[in-house]
């Protein structure tokens, strides 16, 4: 395949190039057209961009659901074909199905599916987040709080024995772990987050060795305060944290947004933190992990108006940046794909628009509407 007649960002910049080369599922070279000869064109399926931007995949390290389904309820390689496919239609090529706050058998359960699923990247499955259940109840937002606990030796042995091709991040509370179980995740390969925690700014420090990511910043942790900067304060103030944040405007204040952008830089990533809604328009309300969620206007709440999770898809979330925070085209997209990549350590073959990596891309117009997605080589277009 080869796309022509692109505005091609490249997951650092937007460069003069204006066609990509695929080869199968990984993108051969970046060029002109003008320096394909025809041997080249023979047998090739051309795609014309039409001058739209032609961005690297969109990577989302935080997905609870999407396209009606929940990773929670449903643990199983149909919910994550569905979420996958839900996904490419917004721009993301690239996952990880978050596991939120629930019994041990069910994360052995999404262990196991993550280890005999061999095929994971055809599907945009990167690994899981395990966002809980090692959290403060103090914090829990909606998570149940019977099911919160402390790591156990059993636990972080099975966790830490799938690698990090099963778990790409856990979410932990720094005051709820041991530093011995922290150690054996971080040898293991795993990346630890911060997040649904209640911890002091001095409990973070002690074991900030270990956290390299932060779980919806500002979301479900302590606030920074002018006698206690807590969490939001740590992450503030040290340049070892990677952030994810959900820029939908009801999870925070834009400004909000704008505000972490200029100190974090570019350890700040976007995630969507989305539930079963995001990509359908016929849901009003849904169970999360047990509890009840109403869904109006493109918020996801408890009967008592605790945020459930989002309805935000990948490209809404670049767009808001652009249009509401005020970054740049080129800045919100590597908010989206390079820097997220980075995060996890993924970015030797994803994240970028070069020679090598993965075919994974995706257009669209200046009205920020996806007009088509390429996943591991293969296209889907999108009216």
């Amino acid at each position: 395949m080869i796309i022509k007649n692109a505005k091609i960002f490249d997951g650092e910049k937007f460069i003069d190039e204006d066609t990509v080369v695929l080869e199968g599922k990984f993108i051969k070279k970046v060029t002109d057209f003008s320096l394909i000869d025809e041997k080249e064109l023979e047998n090739q399926e051309l795609v014309d961009a039409k001058g739209m931007v032609l961005s690297p995949g969109f990577i989302d390290l935080q997905i609870n659901g999407c396209g009606g389904v929940l990773f929670n309820d449903d643990i199983s390689r149909k919910t994550l074909e569905i979420m996958n496919e839900t996904n490419k239609r917004y721009g993301c090529t690239s996952f990880l199905p978050t596991l939120i706050t629930s019994p041990d058998e069910k994360i052995e359960k999404a262990l196991n599916l993550m280890n005999e699923i061999k095929d994971k990247e055809e599907i945009g499955v990167l690994g899981l987040h395990i966002e809980g259940p090692y959290i403060s109840v103090e914090k829990k937002g909606i998570h149940r709080p019977e099911y919160i606990r402390v790591l156990s030796d059993e636990m972080v042995e099975k966790i830490a024995n799938a690698g990090p091709e099963a778990t790409k991040i856990i979410t932990i509370a720094p005051e709820k772990a041991k530093v011995e179980h922290l150690e054996i995740l971080k040898k293991a390969g795993i990346n630890i987050a911060v997040g649904h925690t209640n911890a002091t700014y001095k409990e973070c420090m002690e074991k900030k060795d270990y956290f390299n990511c932060a779980t919806h910043l500002y979301n479900a942790m302590r606030a920074l305060d002018s006698r206690e900067p807590g969490v939001v304060g740590f992450l503030f103030n040290n340049d070892t944290t990677n952030c994810g944040i959900i820029v939908d405007g009801l999870h925070m204040d834009f400004a909000s947004v704008e505000i972490a952008k200029k100190i974090l830089k570019d350890r700040l990533y976007l995630v969507t933190d989305a539930v079963s809604p995001a990509g359908t328009d016929n849901m009003t309300e849904f169970m999360f992990e047990g509890n009840r969620v109403l869904y109006k206007d493109g918020k996801c709440v408890s009967p008592e108006g605790t945020l459930g999770g989002s309805a935000l898809v990948m490209i809404d979330g670049v767009k808001n940046l652009v249009e509401k925070v005020h970054v740049s085209l080129e800045e919100a997209l590597r908010m989206a794909t390079s820097y997220p990549a980075e995060a996890v350590a993924v970015d030797e073959k994803y994240g970028f628009i070069k020679e090598g990596y993965f075919a994974d891309l995706t257009y669209f117009d200046e009205k920020f509407n996806i007009k088509g997605t390429v996943s591991k080589g293969n296209l889907t277009k999108y009216e």
